[in-house]
């Protein structure tokens, strides 16, 4: 088991590479010794550049439902074939080598497990509304106490059922009703974390890409979502792709 005495966690960048970036920036002035990316790493508009910073770095990486997609061939959009096209058989070998959980132990908080949906499936929504006993179905047979998932693009921390659940956040598409990218430090506590960066740039960069329903994307992270409509409707669903 890797263990690590502070770990930085960068979860679904969605290709945002300008805030990748504005993140790595801000984290190269923090003591860290690990950076375990949670899934959702390129599938966005800037799939070349933030591969290319991603790989650059020595880190664990979790694999999402967009980069299973991508192994998997997935193009049964305009949007997924956009994406298949813009990556290379180089991009996709190192997506492939992203595993489903990660376990690491971190000093101050023991064994942690980082997944992104859920300990059981990459789709299954985990928000700071899921019940109790759906906290307790996923972690049947899961050891680790403290749970570090991602995928809703809410960033939060609680105790139930005797688990915390933690999600770090969405760097390049988050949903928290404010801009910014949002991300996370681990140990010996959870920091969870805001960086500002140039929104502006990141949307227009968006725009010009041709990435189908970038409009949409870019007004999003202009304007994002509140957390409590994000979390009623990954409530009702329980499970999203």
């Amino acid at each position: 088991m890797k263990r690590a005495r502070r770990v930085a966690v960068l979860s679904d960048v969605h290709g945002n590479a300008t805030a990748l970036t504005a993140v790595l920036e801000e984290l190269s002035q923090e003591e860290h010794d690990l950076v375990v990316f949670g899934g959702d790493l390129t599938w966005g508009a800037q799939p070349a550049e933030t591969y290319r910073l991603a790989s650059s770095l020595d880190a664990l990486f979790v694999r999402g439902n967009a980069d299973r997609a991508l192994i998997e061939g997935v193009s049964d959009s305009e949007r997924g074939r956009w994406m298949q096209e813009r990556h290379t058989d180089e991009m996709r070998a190192f997506a492939g080598r992203f595993e489903e959980n990660v376990v690491v132990e971190v000093e101050g908080l023991h064994a942690v497990r980082f997944c992104h949906g859920s300990p059981r499936s990459d789709e299954e929504c985990v928000t700071p509304e899921t019940p109790e006993d759906r906290v307790r179905e996923f972690c049947k047979n899961v050891p680790e106490r403290l749970i570090v998932s991602a995928h809703v693009h809410v960033q939060f921390d609680r105790e139930v059922g005797g688990i915390r659940s933690v999600n770090a956040g969405s760097v390049g598409l988050p949903y928290e009703g404010r801009r910014g990218a949002f991300w996370a430090l681990l140990g010996p506590d959870v920091e969870l974390r805001w960086t500002d960066y140039d929104v502006d740039r990141a949307a227009a960069a968006y725009t010009e890409s041709g990435f189908p329903g970038a409009e949409q994307l870019a007004e999003m992270l202009l304007a994002p979502p509140e957390p409590a409509e994000v979390i009623e409707d990954a409530e009702r669903r329980i499970f999203a792709g």
